[in-house]
């Protein structure tokens, strides 16, 4: 047996394995520990190009301008990994839906007095 798949009349055959897999129907911001592990990965790999930057800057000394080079590269590297580390995507922008309502509207007509 064959369903389809996706909406866009693709046949996904039945019996594969993934009848427990959860379909994708929307576009869900990655969660928070993903994100995390993501800016974790950037900062370490750019820190881990410290080192190696110093370590060519000392291996070229002979060269002056190419050592100077690996050291001017390698001095932001711990200010601009702290800031892509810390920067999380913007929230999405939702307008909320409120009642408004002017305050006439409670009581829009005029009282009857009766005489009884």
């Amino acid at each position: 047996m064959e369903g389809t798949g996706g909406g866009r009349g693709e046949q996904v055959p039945r019996g594969t394995g993934d009848e427990d897999a959860p379909v994708l129907i929307t576009e869900a911001a990655p969660s928070y520990e993903e994100e995390h592990a993501a800016r974790k990965r950037k900062y370490m790999l750019m820190m881990g190009m410290r080192f190696p930057c110093l370590v060519l800057a000392g291996l070229f000394y002979h060269t002056w301008w190419l050592a100077l080079l690996f050291i001017v590269i390698s001095v932001p590297l711990p200010w601009v990994a702290v800031l892509i580390a810390n920067d999380r995507p913007p929230r999405k922008r939702e307008e909320v839906n409120r009642y408004q309502r002017s305050a006439k509207a409670i009581e829009h007509r005029e009282h009857r007095i009766i005489d009884g």
